[in-house]
Parts: structure tokens; sequence; C-alpha cells
């Protein structure tokens, strides 16, 4: 038995290590320099132990995407109990320009991550969550709507934001802009 969990807890430990230094990898060169050879080298095992813990790529950026919503529903959530809706915008915003690869993979990257549905892995539905707790005080029937609409508008703040697209200086302005129309 001991024989066991040792060996589930190096399977483990080699899962972490894939997936921490993926992310560093994107984080410091983007997506696409981040191949099976690459990491495979940098985390010094061989391509057929990559395999072993992930499907290919794509399945490791999902994995990615999966521990940034976890980090960001613990910051939105923080940001919600402290401040409302408008930390929630400002935190979710601070996030995306912190975490640009891991963003992408969240919301960008193609995934097979299921989202807004009942198939949708449990982190997923809690990131969704704190939207709903944040605007809930502030809607009308459609609690889910509004709360869509958020998170889809500031998406499109991150993603314009990060590709500079928009006036860097007025990054605050348009978050806390967005909240009031929503919130009239």
């Amino acid at each position: 038995m001991p024989t066991q969990s040792r060996r589930e807890r190096a399977r483990e430990e080699r899962r972490d290590l894939i997936l921490r230094t993926a992310r560093e990898l994107a984080e410091s060169d983007g997506w696409d320099a981040v191949t099976t050879r690459r990491l495979a080298d940098a985390v010094d095992y061989s391509q057929p132990v990559l395999y072993g813990h992930f499907k290919n790529m794509n399945a490791i950026a999902d994995a990615i995407a999966v521990q940034g919503i976890v980090e960001l529903t613990d910051v939105l959530r923080a940001a919600r109990e402290t401040g409302g809706l408008h930390a929630l915008a400002q935190a979710y915003l601070d996030y995306a320009a912190e975490h640009p690869a891991v963003y992408e993979a969240m919301f960008v990257r193609p995934t097979e991550l299921e989202f807004g549905s009942t198939e949708s892995p449990a982190a997923l539905k809690a990131a969704f969550d704190e939207f709903l707790a944040a605007v809930e005080p502030h809607a009308g029937a459609d609690v889910e709507t509004l709360a869509e609409v958020l998170w889809s508008a500031l998406h499109g703040q991150a993603t314009l934001n990060r590709t500079n697209r928009l006036r860097p200086n007025q990054r605050r302005a348009r978050a806390a802009l967005l909240v009031d129309l929503l919130t009239r």
C-alpha cells in the first residue's frame, strides 16, 4: 500500500511539474512556443511521459485553464466581498493583464472545456457564480444574462487591453463606466 501512494504522489508531482513548466513557457514565450518536445526537454522527461499524463497540448492548456479559473475565482470572490461589483470588474481585468497566457488558455484558445452547461467542471461554475453574486443586487429578473453581459464585456476589454487596441490610461475608467451602465 505505501508503494502505491508513493507512486501516486510521484505521478501527481510529475503532472504538476508539467503544468507549471508549460505555464511558465507560455507566459514567457507564448503558447506557440509550448510544444511537447520543448516541454519534455524542460521537465527532463520523455514525450511519452507527457502523453502518459495528457492526451495532447490542448489537454495541457485546458488543465492550466482550469487552474487559472480556480485562481480567478478566488480573486473575484475576494474583490466582490471587499469592494462589490466595481472591485470585481477591476480584479478581473487585473488578473487578465497579470497572467496573459493563462487568461488566453482560459478564454481565448480553442478548448474542450464545456462552459455554461450541466457538464461544466465545478471550477467553471464557481467562477460564474462570482459574477452572479456580484450582479444579483442590480439585476431584474434575468440575473444570469446580466452576469453573461458583464463577463463578456470585461472579456472584450481584457482582450482589447492586451492587444493595445484601447487607451491604456483609461482601463479603470472603462471598467467603472461599464459597471455603472449595467447597474442603472
